[in-house]
């Protein structure tokens, strides 16, 4: 990430120096001594060892049989925790945008052409422990674009390219399909729909659409049908390529997606479910996975007023696989940690709580053979915390993204300042200072 505008081409050329002391140092192995290990996938580990080399994790398991290269760095732990890096299944960070009123349903645009990847929010999730992102478009639309699924690296370049988990964004599905329903998208001017059912009306119309484009293509032998950006990506979610995120709040709209999902074939992650606790059952028999968002001051919109800390114990204990997520800038990036020990308090697990924070995120972005786990061969995403995950005395200390160590609280600041539309994402009122 690169420095906020204003900040001096001495301190610019500082940290060239140092990424370039730390992609040298990636050859050498670093292995985390004496901290409590939770690997997600396996139980903790009390005076536990990590071993990374390459950007991927080498060796996990307790000291008493886990051998430490003779060559490796040392990053001694002791009296730490260290979790995988967070996966953020919803985040607004780097100030991209997405479709706007010309249209209700705009499946063709691409939030990586407007994504800032040297944006200072950026700073702020690493400051929370978060290395993977779901970076969305907005919810005002019925559909406002793709999202992108992102590494946190540290880039001093404009290239967004240099943070997706594909290689190729032309020929790669790079992330998945922002829809919505329920209030955010009503209006009744313009290309909105009034009401609920003309909302589920519109989405179901473009599927359709997206069927029968999909029969021309197959029956086309002489390249007669053109090329169709907005039906293409339709058929990516139609053939499961593309998963669509799907921010719902209500039990009725929740009803709504399940219908709509069940009839066209699609798989959903329902994003916010203020009122799963209505609905837990049916969305346990859907096989959908949540992405919640935990709050505690649930003001804001009226579709949320019913909204329930208790639906992450409620979800878990039927078998719904879970995730929390930040929205940010709704909960600061900094502050992931403490949604899940809210969601604690409110009867979620915290084996639970912390998969939801990891390893659930990543299944539901189809990401879990790189990311969300402390598993061997996965890379060296991981973040080393002052005691208990679910303290609120507990801090982050370090975040590492490819065995990178890319935030220290000893060396590094993200702090927020006010001022005019200071709640406004795209202002950039979060900046981040390395020394």
């Amino acid at each position: 990430m690169g420095f906020p505008a204003g900040r001096s081409l001495l301190a610019a050329a500082l940290l060239a120096v140092l990424l370039a002391a730390g992609a040298q140092a990636q050859e050498r192995p670093v292995a985390f001594v004496g901290a409590t290990v939770m690997p997600v996938s396996a139980p903790p580990i009390a005076d536990g060892v990590v071993v990374v080399q390459g950007g991927r994790i080498a060796a996990v398991g307790p000291a008493r049989s886990t051998p430490v290269p003779r060559d490796a760095q040392i990053v001694n732990a002791l009296g730490r925790v260290i979790v995988p890096g967070l996966v953020d299944t919803h985040s607004h960070i780097g100030g991209g945008d997405g479709g706007d009123r010309s249209a209700m349903l705009h499946p063709d645009v691409r939030l990586l052409d407007s994504f800032n990847p040297r944006s200072s929010t950026l700073w702020r999730a690493l400051a929370g422990g978060i290395t993977t992102v779901n970076a969305m478009p907005g919810s005002g639309l019925l559909m406002s674009g793709q999202t992108l699924y992102l590494k946190i690296r540290r880039t001093d370049t404009p290239r967004v390219e240099d943070l997706l988990f594909c290689s190729d964004p032309a020929t790669q599905v790079c992330g998945g399909l922002k829809m919505a329903n329920g209030t955010n998208p009503l209006g009744d001017s313009g290309n909105r729909p009034g009401t609920r059912a003309r909302s589920a009306a519109a989405a179901r119309a473009l599927f359709l659409e997206a069927q029968a484009y999909r029969d021309r293509r197959a029956r086309d032998t002489t390249g007669a049908v053109a090329r169709d950006l907005r039906m293409e990506t339709l058929l990516e979610v139609l053939d499961g390529r593309r998963t669509v995120h799907f921010h719902t709040h209500r039990a009725d709209d929740v009803m709504t997606v399940l219908r709509i999902a069940r009839e066209f074939g699609f798989r959903p992650v329902l994003q916010h479910v203020s009122e799963a606790w209505q609905v837990v059952d049916e969305i346990a028999a859907s096989g959908f996975p949540v992405s919640l968002i935990v709050l505690d001051t649930p003001g804001g919109k009226l579709e949320a007023a019913l909204y329930r800390t208790e639906n992450g114990g409620l979800l878990e204990r039927a078998g719904v696989t879970t995730a929390i997520h930040t929205d940010d800038y709704v909960t600061d990036s900094r502050l992931l940690f403490r949604s899940a020990a809210m969601a604690v308090r409110a009867g979620m697990s915290r084996e639970g709580a912390l998969r939801a924070l990891t390893l659930s995120g990543a299944e539901m972005l189809g990401l879990a053979d790189r990311v969300g786990s402390l598993d061997v061969g996965k890379d060296a995403d991981l973040v080393v915390l002052s005691g208990d995950p679910f303290s609120a005395y507990t801090r982050v200390e370090q975040t590492w993204v490819e065995g990178r160590r890319l935030f220290d609280r000893t060396r590094d600041r993200a702090f927020a300042v006010g001022g005019y539309r200071a709640y406004d994402a795209h202002d950039n009122h979060v900046h981040g200072e390395e020394r």
